[in-house]
Order: structure tokens, then C-alpha cells, then sequence
């Protein structure tokens, strides 16, 4: 078995950026519309939104996105990507992707997909880790693009502030190959799920059979968000206590916690039912406000953007949880 290390990360922001307000004046112009078009009353209105209500609901106050103006347009309110141009930098592009692709084709290496909703970083992060590990790698990419805005119902009060977009890289070797001037050493992964409905999403390529409508409700996110934080919440805290016993640490021993980026609340009660005590930001740094919640990226995002003040020895944990329910931790100590 060999010792693992992170040895890097990247970050790569979409390039549209939404704030409460400007998402807030879309959706009551869409709101407007809607109920205009419905004044009959045989449909149910919909309430407009606030700013005060999206930041006190999550602690989110903007988000990055691919396609801003498609989703702020009240009569279309979905992402907006035109085809590929001729021009200049899309070319560029094109020569780019195909370069990378030979270069990782000439690693002699494998790759594979993977999708565990919230933990897709965390439990891919386990495999590259294990990979090298074991010995059937001697480095592993671990690249995480998550475009949330894609299925996202923008139209729904209850959520249409949640999420943004983001791609989030990790690279993973043996210790004895790592050169990187920030290496961080892998003590440990823990994984763990439970199945539930409560965040889900419908749509598949099962849909076209059943005729589906492609706008239907169901065929985009949805939460049962209350029931949410009352599970997750308490499965959270009780699986990093457990990560951090089993490597013969309690959570008073970690320097900082890296946690998922899905909603503010969650984040300090799980940090105080860790801690005993609230969590400061330099203990449990939070990007949510910046970068809304960007699924399994959060967390990674967090790691990325809040490592570099720590010091040789210092203790951390990145740690994902979610729909599934998923639930991932890595333990890392900087060497």
C-alpha cells in the first residue's frame, strides 16, 4: 500500500453572475405574468420572491452561471446555449479539448464516469485515492463539473435561488511522486448512504417513453427541504465524529472543516453539534454566499479556495452530504 497525497486543485467559474436582486426582479416579473395570464383563478397564483426570504432561507446572496441571460428572461427562465461558432477562441477550444484528450490518452490510464448526487467529489475522491492506493495508479484527476443550472426549476419560489455552476478539479498521486508545494495527506475516507426520496430529480432518458412533457414539475429539481435538514443534518455530524474516532481524533482535533455548500443553517448546526459550540468561519469557511450551492463542488470549492493559511500537521476534512442520502468525508493532515 502506498501513502496518497492531494497535491492540487482547480477551480473554473462559469462565467455569468446572478445577484438576489437581479434573480428576485426576474422571477416577480415572471410571477406577474404568470398570474396576469391565469387571472381567472382556476390556477393557483404564485407568490413573488424577496431577497430578505433567499437569504434568510439559505445565506446565498449570488451565484455564477453559464448562461445568465436565458434564466433571467421572465418568458423563458432556463439556460439559453447557442451552437458553437466558427470564430477564432471556439476553434481554439476545439484544438484544446482534442489536444487533452490525446494527452490522456497517451497516459495509458482509464476513466469512467461516476454520479452520486451531493457526494460525486467526495466518492470519486475515494476511488482516485484508492486507485493509488492500491497500486493500479500512480496519480488520478478527479474533475467534477457540475451545471446545475440545467435542471433547476427557476419558475419554483421554494428553490429557484439554489443553485449555480462550477467545475471543480483534484489531483491525486503517490506520496513519493508528489513535487506539488502544498501537498495534503490522506489519512482516511468514509462513505456511507441511505436511500430517500426527499431530493430528487425525475428526469432521465426514460421519459421519452412515457411521453413525457419535458416541463413538467417532477422533470427538474425538487426537495422536501424542511425534511432535509432534519435528516441530514444529525447523519452529517454523527459520520465525521465517527471518521475523526476511527482515526483516533475527535473534532476539537480538526483545524478546519471543509464542508458541503448547501444552505448556511445546515452548516452551523453541524458544526455546533460537532463542536459543542458554534463554528467560526475560519474553523468552517463558507463560499455559499458567493457561489450558491453547487452540489458535490461545494465542498471541494471550500478546500480549494481556504487551505492555503494552514500549517505542516494541521488537521482537515472535506466532507459532501446530501441527496441519496450521500454522505462523504476525507481526512487529510498537511505535511
Amino acid at each position: 500500500m502506498h501513502d496518497v497525497v492531494i497535491s492540487g486543485t482547480g477551480l473554473r467559474v462559469a462565467p455569468g453572475v446572478i445577484t438576489n436582486e437581479e434573480l428576485v426582479a426576474s422571477f416577480n416579473a415572471y410571477a406577474r405574468r404568470y398570474n396576469e395570464a391565469n387571472a381567472a383563478g382556476e390556477l393557483a397564483a404564485v407568490a413573488e420572491s424577496s431577497v430578505e426570504f433567499i437569504e434568510k432561507a439559505s445565506g446565498i446572496r449570488q451565484r455564477y452561471v453559464i448562461d445568465k441571460e436565458g434564466v433571467l428572461d421572465p418568458a423563458r427562465m432556463r439556460p439559453r446555449l447557442a451552437p458553437r461558432g466558427d470564430d477564432a477562441l471556439s476553434l481554439q477550444a476545439e484544438i484544446g479539448v482534442a489536444a487533452a484528450r490525446a494527452a490522456l490518452a497517451g497516459a495509458g490510464g482509464y476513466a469512467f464516469d461516476m454520479n452520486v448526487a451531493r457526494s460525486s467529489a467526495t466518492f470519486g475522491l475515494e476511488q482516485a485515492i484508492n486507485a493509488v492506493r492500491t497500486g493500479s495508479a500512480r496519480a488520478a484527476l478527479m474533475v467534477n463539473p457540475e451545471i446545475t443550472s440545467g435542471h433547476l426549476a427557476w419558475k419554483d419560489r421554494d428553490c429557484h435561488f439554489i443553485f449555480g455552476d462550477v467545475c471543480t478539479a483534484v489531483v491525486v498521486e503517490r506520496a513519493e511522486d508528489a513535487r506539488a508545494r502544498d501537498p495534503w495527506r490522506v489519512l482516511g475516507t468514509r462513505m456511507a448512504t441511505r436511500f430517500s426520496n426527499s431530493i430528487r430529480n425525475n428526469a432521465g432518458f426514460l421519459s421519452r417513453s412515457e411521453d413525457r412533457n419535458p416541463d413538467d414539475r417532477d422533470q427538474l429539481f425538487r426537495q422536501e427541504g424542511r425534511k432535509v435538514f432534519k435528516e441530514v443534518c444529525p447523519m452529517a455530524a454523527e459520520h465525521i465524529a465517527g471518521h475523526l474516532q476511527s482515526l483516533g481524533h475527535a473534532p476539537a482535533d480538526v483545524r478546519r472543516f471543509w464542508l458541503h455548500q448547501a444552505n448556511l443553517g445546515m452548516n452551523q448546526l453541524i458544526g455546533k453539534r460537532l463542536l459543542g459550540r458554534d463554528a467560526s468561519a475560519d474553523e468552517a469557511p463558507v463560499i455559499l454566499d458567493e457561489f450558491a450551492n453547487t452540489a458535490s463542488a461545494g465542498s471541494i470549492i471550500a478546500f480549494h479556495r481556504h487551505r492555503g493559511d494552514l500549517q505542516p500537521g494541521d488537521l482537515g476534512l472535506i466532507c459532501s452530504f446530501g441527496a441519496g442520502y450521500s454522505i462523504g468525508s476525507v481526512a487529510v493532515r498537511k505535511r
